[in-house]
């Protein structure tokens, strides 16, 4: 794969807020955040694989998504771009949509590959996470194969379904009350306490360089794209996508849940802020607050950032399902934002990025231990 110049192009002046749009200072956008220097919690890397970028304590970079590549290779599918919708959905756009098939990734959505990643290059044996439900299942997906053990650490309103394949697949499950935040902290005390590797669902360099890899190959097959919509919760396939992205002249677009758009008030007020505990039927995509590792690349490279209501979420899952895709409501957020945006004559493509249904879930946790065979298809 050909490097491409690693000088990025300067970020849009305009964030999509719900109601009226709010206008982004050159001011704000100039506010200064340190280069990611943090390091996971574990100190023995056992993987021969290139050096992890938070035990180079440099910022991430294309290089390090590209290492991801190749070190998830044998773990990960490549998945398909597939022809999405137009005509009567798509009202403003001549253009053509596709749609990156991540709900027919292994574990049933873009998180293993952040997931291997990490669990790869850290030689991680005992794993604590907190999670939506989806890197859960991940990391327990991997978990076996690799001898390793998973806790996952979840918030009041996970999907019971989600919670069930994760005990099939041999992880264990912490609920908490509260949030994100407060499952996240959680999840930090217990690695804390076990001497467990703590391995978040985004903010994490590793996770965020392997979810890149996600648009390296949107990239490597789709070298004309105009617009990529990615759906934006912690932020990690957001960023992923952005370092994927930059020398590239593709618009990189996130789209937010309305009653979570925490990523594109902290762009408009010029650092991260807290949101209260939203709501959405989006499960995947909860999150209170943008990520210390994702936040400065997304700041420094998305194009612009847009919201979805969950009518709209819902309607796009609903189209998905007439055309034969199964896609959860979190996995069909950018094609919403697609629908929403209609803009553009060119090639964009909307990243479908999960597809745990309920159905998809009651299969798998009926699968049991079986379920855990390490695929490399």
């Amino acid at each position: 794969m050909t490097t491409a110049p690693s000088a990025p192009r300067a970020p849009r002046t305009s964030i999509a807020l719900p109601g009226p749009r709010a206008p982004m200072s050159p001011r704000a956008l100039a506010a200064s955040t340190a280069p990611v220097t943090s390091t996971p919690s574990a100190t023995s890397i056992t993987s021969t694989a290139p050096a992890a970028p938070a035990a180079r304590g440099v910022p991430l970079g294309r290089a390090d998504v590209e290492a991801a590549a190749a070190r998830i290779a044998g773990h990960v599918r490549r998945t398909p771009l597939l022809a999405g919708p137009a005509g009567p959905e798509l009202p403003r756009a001549g253009r053509r949509l596709l749609l990156k098939a991540e709900h027919l990734q292994h574990s049933g959505s873009f998180k293993l590959r952040g997931a291997a990643n990490a669990v790869l290059a850290l030689g991680a044996r005992r794993i604590v996470t907190g999670s939506s439900g989806n890197h859960g299942i991940a990391l327990a997906r991997l978990a076996a194969p690799l001898g390793a053990e998973v806790t996952v650490v979840l918030a009041g309103g996970a999907h019971p379904a989600k919670i069930a394949v994760i005990k099939a697949l041999g992880g264990r499950t912490v609920r908490v009350p509260g949030g994100v935040a407060e499952r996240d902290a959680r999840a930090r005390e217990l690695a804390e306490e076990t001497g467990a590797v703590l391995i978040p669902s985004s903010d994490h360099e590793l996770v965020v360089a392997g979810q890149g890899t996600v648009g390296l190959e949107i990239l490597a097959e789709a070298p004309d794209a105009e617009t990529v919509y990615v759906p934006t919760g912690g932020g990690g396939l957001l960023a992923g996508v952005c370092l994927a992205a930059y020398g590239h002249p593709v618009r990189v677009v996130g789209v937010e849940p309305a009653g979570t758009p925490r990523y594109a008030r902290s762009l408009a007020a010029g650092h991260p802020v807290r949101l209260a505990p939203g709501d959405t039927v989006a499960d995947g995509l909860r999150g209170q607050q943008p990520g210390a590792v994702p936040y400065p690349i997304i700041r420094d490279r998305v194009d612009d950032l847009i919201t979805v209501s969950d009518a709209q979420i819902l309607d796009a899952a609903a189209l998905l399902r007439r055309r034969g895709f199964e896609a959860e409501p979190s996995g069909a957020v950018a094609l919403a934002g697609a629908i929403r945006a209609g803009r553009g004559t060119g090639l964009a493509v909307a990243v479908i990025s999960g597809g745990n249904t309920k159905t998809a879930l009651m299969t798998a946790a009926a699968a049991g231990p079986s379920s855990r065979t390490h695929c490399t298809a």
